[in-house]
């Protein structure tokens, strides 16, 4: 092989690597057996090591974060935020209630193979929006769109926002959240993005999303 070859094979070679390192952190929309159960297990080792309430909310609020996007809302309450439910997430939520079940009935229980084959062919990824606003209604009637560069992904379907609650810290008085199902066929797993709320009275809302660093 000539030096000129072998540069350009070694180029394509790390090309390559390169590509398959860029989605390593992203969504995962399409699982093997071995990685299902693996999140499974994500899921349960913690929650069985909870031993108390406490112990319990704090692997629930790390849960969350793992696919969060937005604003932290242990730094900023009332920043506009979203969970992302993904095929990883819905999987350890499901070691952690195989967990939970095994403790409550003191023998090992195992979630169904047709449970998490169900989700690892789930052809949609659902969101919980999550932010604040003057009024009890200010979420009623939002819209969404995910925009990555000059591409607009509108949602398939968008769920009813719930009626606000009070905030009993700074600033917008009340919080509120509603869900936005988006098809995974239509966006880019890889890519950083933006999630736009337009309320009923005329305010955007933008949530930030680097899709390189959810599963």
């Amino acid at each position: 092989m000539t030096i000129r070859k072998h540069s350009a094979a070694l180029l394509g070679l790390i090309g390559i690597l390169a590509a398959g390192n860029s989605g390593v952190w992203a969504i995962d929309v399409a699982l093997s057996s071995d990685e299902a159960h693996k999140a499974l297990e994500v899921g349960r080792i913690p929650m069985e090591k909870a031993n108390s309430p406490e112990d319990v909310k704090k692997v629930l609020q790390q849960a969350s974060l793992a696919t969060r996007v937005g604003a932290d809302p242990e730094k900023d309450p009332c920043g506009a935020s979203a969970v992302l439910r993904t095929k990883r997430y819905r999987l350890e939520a499901f070691g952690r209630q195989e967990a939970a079940e095994s403790k409550k009935r003191k023998t090992d229980v195992r979630m169904p193979e047709e449970f998490i084959q169900k989700v690892m062919d789930m052809p949609n990824m659902e969101m919980e929006v999550q932010l604040c606003g003057d009024d009890e209604y200010f979420a009623e009637g939002a819209l969404i769109e995910l925009q990555q560069g000059s591409k607009r992904v509108k949602p398939i379907d968008i769920g009813k926002a719930e009626r606000g609650r009070k905030n009993d810290t700074n600033g917008p008085a009340f919080r509120s959240r509603f869900t936005a199902v988006f098809a995974y066929e239509q966006f880019d797993p890889n890519a950083s993005s933006v999630f736009v709320v337009n309320l009923q009275d005329g305010k955007e809302v933008r949530i930030s999303a680097d899709f390189s660093k959810v599963k």
